[in-house]
């Protein structure tokens, strides 16, 4: 072999080696492009995933699996459902090419809704079986109080307000259960307020109490009947809170502002302060002594249906009721 065959041999196996070193970067880039990938891949998952070596080390995790890596360590062998912190997490797992997946999905809401779900049908079924006898009592009372003399009187309105208080619980409940239909009407703030006076007078309390509501002049396109519960609500809330209190005395004021864009309601009381603002509007969650947790829940979900807001601040205890203005007003 010739000096010539020589570097022709040399120059041919440079132009290999070239093209194997380009071929290299080029795969290399390819796998890092292809890692990147599966990486964003997996960072847009909502649930947690980790995956982990023969080793049991940690191989690759998106973010949600860092934000959750305290409950790492209670990840069941086997797939199941964890509570962390009242947060419910169903792990899966699989295997591949000696790759230990894992993932968490939290699925708090879909319990709570499964729960609320087998609540709200065991509230339905009672409050239709308690419903008709309750409308007996009430008819009854009505009945009586036309023949009662003024020693017993007392007792028959007494027997009423216990009656219309299980009918209010009864409607809140079979609202909460089949749904919110919105009858909107135009109708008089002054009506909205009677509703109010009315209620408050028919609510069962026994301290010294001093109400100032005040409503707007004017009409509003909304469901009066819905509204009125509301408004119902959170007054006979202020009113429990004034009860619960040490003091023998209370103040509940309903005061009103008006914006370019909302009507503002405010509603504030002398009482208890909210103990847990968390579970405020939670269903079935109530931390007064009478409340059964559906009627501010309801509220919520009756101002929302009207496109409207609820604020609560707690120093001072305001409950503030934002109705949107519509364009005819």
């Amino acid at each position: 072999m010739n000096e010539h065959d020589i570097q022709a041999g040399l120059k041919s196996l440079i132009e290999q080696t070239y093209l194997i070193e380009n071929e290299y970067k080029n795969l290399t880039s390819s796998y890092a492009n292809l890692q990147n990938f599966i990486k964003d891949i997996v960072e847009i998952l909502p649930n947690a995933i980790w995956v982990l070596d023969e080793n049991d080390e940690i191989f690759l995790q998106n973010s949600e699996a860092v934000r959750l890596g305290k409950i790492f360590k209670e990840i069941p062998k086997k797939e199941g459902e964890i509570n962390v912190d009242g947060q419910i997490y169903l792990f899966k797992t699989s295997s591949k090419d000696n790759k230990l997946i894992i993932s968490a999905t939290n699925i708090t809401v879909e319990k709570r809704t499964e729960r609320l779900a087998s609540m709200g049908q065991v509230a339905a079924h009672l409050a239709h079986e308690i419903r008709n006898p309750v409308g007996s009592i009430s008819l009854l009372a009505s009945t009586l109080l036309k023949r009662a003399d003024e020693r017993t009187k007392p007792i028959v309105n007494q027997i009423q307000k216990a009656t219309w208080r299980v009918e209010r619980i009864i409607k809140a409940t079979l609202l909460f259960t089949k749904g919110l239909n919105i009858n909107a009407q135009i109708f008089d703030f002054s009506q909205l307020k009677k509703e109010c006076e009315e209620a408050i007078n028919f609510y069962d309390y026994s301290k010294d109490i001093k109400f100032s509501l005040e409503f707007p002049d004017g009409k509003y396109m909304g469901d009066l009947d819905l509204l009125a519960i509301v408004f119902q609500n959170i007054l006979f809330n202020a009113i429990d809170a004034i009860e619960e209190s040490d003091d023998d005395e209370g103040e509940i004021i309903l005061s009103y502002e008006k914006t370019p864009s909302e009507h503002k309601f405010i509603i504030y009381d002398s009482g208890e302060p909210i103990k847990d603002k968390a579970i405020v509007f939670e269903p079935f969650k109530s931390s007064k002594l009478k409340g059964n947790g559906l009627g501010l829940h309801l509220c919520l979900q009756i101002i929302e249906a009207h496109k409207g807001s609820i604020e609560i601040t707690l120093n001072p205890k305001t409950f503030c009721i934002n109705l949107p203005i519509k364009e005819k007003e």
